[in-house]
Formats: C-alpha cells, structure tokens, sequence
C-alpha cells in the first residue's frame, strides 16, 4: 500500500450560463446542541425542506430496521447530499474556446457495523489492504426537489452499503484474528455531540457576456509573442451546498462559494522542457476579482518570467542554502508536516508514523508555530478554500494548534480516535463518495521572530558565504508538491517549483534558472530553517489523499534554509514544434 498527499493549484471550476441568477445569500440558518447559533438564526423549514423530508423519512424508516437485521448491529448511519453548480468560461487568443455548466447532486451513505471499538471501517492490515480501506461508494440523485425520487435513490444506496459493510466486518474479524495486535487500539469511532446548523448559498449574480468580453481581450495579449505556444483565460464558478443527517441526531446544511479568475501561459525549450507561468484570483463574489488593469500587469510580468525561463539554464542537483518564499513554503510546510499530523497516520499499521511519539518535543525551529483553523473565511482580505462550518462527520470546525514554538503540541482529527486523543477536532474530510480521514483545512504558519524580505535575501548570502556556496537558490513559485508517508516506502517529499532564481554569493545580478525539483525528508529538513521574513501570503489550491480531493489553503512567510536539496526534474523528450505559430509565419498568404 502506498499513502501520498498531493497538492496543486486548484484547476478552474466548470463555471454557469444562468449568470442572471439571483445573489448568493448566506440562507437562513437555525442551531443547536453542537453549534453556536449565528446572528439571525431561523429554522430549518427557510432552508431546503424537501431534500431534508427525503433524507430524515428514509433515515428513521432504513435505521429502524436494519439496526438489528443481522446478528451485527448497525449502530450508524449517515446520509450526505452535495449539490453543486458551476461554471466555466475559457479563452484563447482573443476566442472563446469552452463554455460550459452543470448541476448535480451525489449521495454519500455512511454506515457502520458492529461497534464503536470494532467496526467495518477497522483497518484492513496486509497485502492489498488498500482496496478494502479506501474503497468510494457514491450514487447520484435527482437534482430536482422529488421526494420520492430522492427516497428511491437513498434506499437502494443504503441496500448496498448495509451489504457492504457486513462483508467488510466479516473480513475484518478474519483478518484480526490472523494479524498481529495493533499497537494503538482506540476505538473506531469517538462519540461527539449531535448539531444542528443551517444555511444555504446560491450563485452570486454576474453577466456571463461582460466576462467574455473581458477573456476575449485579455487572452489576446498572449497573441503578441511567438514563443508562447499555448495560453489561455478563465474564469471558473462553484456554489455547493451540503446536506447531511445522520442517526445520532445531526441535522445540518451548510454551503460555501468559490470564484476564481486567472490565466496560464506555456513554451516548450530546445531540449524538450516546457515551462509555465500563470496567475490566478479567488474570491466568493465576482465583484472581490481584479480589474483588468491589474491582471494585464500581471499578465507582462509573467511574459517577462516565461522568456527569462526559455533563456535560462540548466540547474544540476545542488545542496546549499535557499528561500523558499511565502506561497512556496506554504506548500513545503503542507507537504512535510501536514500530511504527517493527520491523525489516521499516527494509528495506522501501514504508516510511518514520524511524529507519532513526538508530542511535547521539539520537532522545528523554535520560532516557528503552526495552527490549522478552517473556521478562517480569509487571511488579509484573501479567501481561503479550506474555510468550512463542520467537516464530513457533523463536527463542528475548530483551530487546532499543532506546533507551539517549534514543539509538537496536537494531531488534526476525525472521530477515528487514537492514543492520547480520544475525541475528534473538526477536521474529518473527504470528497464525496469516499470515506472520512483527518485533513488539513487552512494551514498557517507563523513566526515570532521575523526580519524583511530584503533582509532575509541579505542573510542568504551570508549563509552562502559562511558555507563556500558561489550562491542560493530563491524559489518564487510553486506548481505544488506530493509526498510519501507509507512505511513501506521513503519517507520523502517532493515540491515542484515554477519560478527559481540563482543569488551569488559575490554580487552578480540574479539569474532564472530551470530544470530543478524540491526533495528531502522530513526530521531532517525543519532542522534547517534558520529565518523567516514578514511577508506572509496564501497558497490555495486542491489536496488530493486517501479520502479525495478536498479544497485547502496554506499561509506562510518566506523562510530562509540552511540546506536544500534540490535534483534535477524529468523532462519529455519530444522536440519543439516544427512549425512557427500561425500568426507569425510570414510564408502564410494574407
């Protein structure tokens, strides 16, 4: 079995030709045990009472009697509905090269055999565990207010899933009893207040035709330079609202918006690299995105970098000190602390379970602190994707913090319990169809003792010096990363930078240089953060794990390192194009 988290800049969202829909409200919202009643509570039946009569009727009827159909118990199930529209806009060279929108709803059944001790979702140990420890159920429903429809659908789900699960606790049985004991033997399952909680988004009004317009006119500038062989603008939409309910008493809907405007652009060099640059804005109403003169001033600038990385050279694997600025280290601190803290991890007989026995202990520099608070909407007027109100499992979201001036202070929890935390924190996630793990939400770390980037350049060198190092590497930007946490395997990570800059040690100017990835392991790379400078920023993009992909957010400062290593990336070996692009081949006829 192999375990990774990945992490990327999230694609654009399929985005909606009903532009003229009406703006999105925070809908009305009702609370109790569970949950803090936010201002102007009102009750559930303002909400979506349909869809909410279909899941509660066949849940009372499909509980009652299937808890004790079987000599196992049920003793919990659960439904999930998640409704989304979107929309989405692309442009190419001054064309509009898609548009396209959606609607649909997916049901989620979670259920759960035999006890909260010993259930069907008990990990599965040995060869080919994997299918059985991760495997997706989903079904998709009407997404039209049916009640009989939606019951239909609900009850043959919960028919397969109560199968399933029964056949999965009967393997699970067999394997315990062939198996050597687990180490760590809490329980499947915690207990954890119901909670109830209510609101509902719609998609925020915008016109669908000025935002053409708009792509249309900025995807031409790429029309300008023959070397961009490939480009494009867009703007992606996504409002999504969540129902769940479930047997313990958990009533709940809640949704959330995300936009996001950008562009990429792309080349390829003589010995077959392509490059990349690209920008991208989020915000939840249209009216939060950039004007056109700020993304044209972005747009030249990444032009001028996409140019400079054609020219540039060739980076051979290399160990010395680096910078990695605040979105790249955002990314670094998700990748090699992030995955690790996640409480699946610290129980799991698969895992390699680095920090498992590190609470209390130092495990970073001691300046360094790192929370996770999914309950942060944005950080400096910039909107986070790992905003949530209560994770996959009815529990409301909390900030978690993880790292306490460079000491292991916390794990982030689902209700799977574990040693020394018997009780979840709020970050229990997936997508849908797959089953919960603990998950980041909006990582953000912070540094008590911080100097300006300008400073922070300055000690780089001086650490250069201090090594014999002709010079640094300075990492601007960041595609993402993936690493590995499996036991069986390297306990490595991987970040994919973008943007990377040579400083020298003796003043020469800065140089662009390409070709190189981020590698490491984990105890041994936060031994080296030295600085950091006081230019926090946000990374959002989408992490992809066990349970899916899930929205999330990272927040850093730019971080000084006494040794990275970096080695060489892999490269296709096609050649360039023959041909010039149309535009400017001058043998065409006019």
């Amino acid at each position: 079995m192999r375990l990774f988290g990945t992490l990327l800049i999230a694609a654009t969202f399929a985005a909606p030709a009903w532009a003229a829909a009406p703006p999105a409200q925070p809908g009305p919202r009702s609370s109790a045990q569970g949950a803090a009643a936010p201002d102007g509570a009102q009750t559930l039946e303002a909400g979506d009472p349909v869809v909410f009569r279909a899941m509660e009727k066949e849940l009372e009827r499909d509980f009652a009697k299937l808890k004790n159909a079987e000599e196992t118990p049920l003793y919990y199930l659960g439904y999930q509905i998640t409704e989304t529209r979107t929309y989405s806009l692309n442009a190419k060279l001054g064309a509009i090269n898609d548009e396209d929108s959606s609607h649909d709803r997916i049901l989620t059944v979670d259920m759960r055999i035999g006890s909260p001790q010993f259930d069907n979702t008990h990990e599965m140990k040995g060869a080919n565990a994997w299918m059985n420890n991760y495997r997706q159920t989903q079904s998709q429903v009407t997404v039209e207010d049916d009640e009989d429809s939606l019951r239909s659908s609900i009850w043959l789900a919960t028919e397969d899933a109560f199968k399933e699960a029964l056949n999965d606790y009967t393997r699970l049985k067999a394997n315990a009893a062939v198996t050597a004991e687990s180490e760590d033997r809490s329980a499947d399952f915690s207990k954890e207040a119901s909670s109830r909680y209510f609101e509902r988004v719609s998609v925020p009004a915008f016109d669908a035709e000025t935002w053409k317009a708009r792509c249309r006119k900025l995807s031409e500038t790429f029309k300008k330079y023959p070397f961009i062989f490939d480009s494009n603008v867009y703007l992606g939409v996504r409002a999504f609202n969540r129902y769940s309910v479930d047997s313990e008493g958990s009533r709940i809907q809640t949704g959330n918006v995300f936009i996001r405007a950008g562009y990429s652009l792309g080349t390829q060099t003589e010995d077959g690299m392509r490059l990349s640059r690209s920008n991208y804005y989020d915000a939840r109403r249209p009216e939060d995105l950039p004007d056109d003169e700020k993304i044209m001033e972005d747009m030249e600038a990444s032009i001028a970098e996409l140019q400079a990385l054609k020219d540039a050279p060739l980076v051979h694997p290399y160990s010395g000190p680096a910078i990695l600025k605040n979105r790249a280290a955002g990314v670094y601190f998700h990748e090699i602390l992030g995955h690790r803290l996640e409480g699946h991890r610290q129980k799991s007989e698969q895992e390699g379970q680095t920090f498992t026995k590190k609470i209390g202990k130092p495990i970073v520099a001691s300046f360094i602190s790192v929370v996770d608070d999914p309950t942060s909407p944005d950080f400096n007027g910039q909107s986070l994707r790992g905003f949530y109100r209560f994770d996959e499992e009815n529990v409301p979201a909390q900030k978690v913090v993880l790292v306490e001036n460079g000491i292991l202070r916390n794990f982030l929890m689902s209700r799977s319990e574990i040693q020394g935390f018997a009780h979840s924190n709020g970050h229990g996630r997936r997508q849908s169809g797959n089953r919960v793990v603990a998950r980041m939400g909006n990582l953000m770390v912070r540094a008590a003792e911080t100097v300006s980037y300008e400073r922070l350049r300055e000690l780089l060198i001086e650490e250069c010096k201090k090594q014999d190092k002709p010079y640094g590497l300075v990492f601007d930007d960041i595609q993402g990363g993936f690493t590995g946490t499996d036991r069986s395997g390297p306990q490595s990570f991987k970040v994919l930078p973008l943007l990377v800059r040579r400083v020298y040690a003796d003043g020469r100017p800065d140089e662009v240089v390409r070709g190189v990835d981020i590698v490491g392991t984990p105890l041994t790379s936060f031994t080296k953060i030295i600085a950091a400078a006081d230019d926090d920023a946000v990374f959002n993009g989408t992490c992809g794990a066990e349970s899916g992909w899930v929205p999330v957010s990272a927040v850093a400062p730019s971080i000084l390192i006494s040794e990275m290593e970096v080695e060489r990336r892999g490269k296709s070996q096609e050649k360039p194009p023959i041909l010039p692009p149309p535009l400017f081949d001058h043998a065409i006829e006019n």
